[in-house]
């Protein structure tokens, strides 16, 4: 050994020396080496992500049937007849699903002239029921704080 190989092999020892093992401070053989991964295996190469297994699926054609005519068509085409189909007939959930895919894909109007929107009175009716509950609910919540305030004080 010369020299050099001396120093670096006492240099070792003494570092080991004052080195204690403890939380994020494993012993040194059991650390990684450098190049080394810490998944060796990792993903292999042919397997997909979710997003690109669901881009394959929708892309899938299937055969539907509208009335006495048969179609083939995607299932993301088939999926968002289904749920337009749904909001047509009134049902709440598919409504918001489609008028909220609506608003993020298609443009939203903006910058378009604003153009007044006449309530019937049915509408304006809850609409004004829901302002007094909202009132009431946020009243209700202020008195409930400031009792507990008053509480807390008068405890002191």
């Amino acid at each position: 050994m010369d020299e050099e190989e001396v120093k670096k092999v006492s240099a070792e020892q003494a570092s080991d020396a004052g080195y204690k093992v403890g939380y994020r401070k494993p012993p040194k053989h059991t650390r990684f080496k450098p190049g080394q991964s810490g998944n060796p295996r990792g993903r292999s190469k042919g397997t997909k992500n979710l997003k690109t297994d669901l881009m394959e699926e929708l892309r899938e054609k299937i055969v539907i049937r509208e009335g006495e005519r048969t179609q083939k068509v995607s299932k993301q085409r088939a999926l968002l007849k289904s749920v337009v189909n749904r909001a047509i007939k009134g049902d709440a959930r598919a409504t918001n699903i489609a008028l909220s895919a609506m608003m993020r894909l298609l443009d939203t109007g903006e910058g378009a002239p604003d153009v007044e929107e006449v309530l019937i009175d049915d509408e304006l009716e809850v609409l004004h029921a829901f302002e007094e509950r909202a009132r009431r609910a946020s009243n209700n919540q202020a008195a409930t704080e400031g009792s507990r305030k008053q509480d807390e004080e008068d405890a002191q």
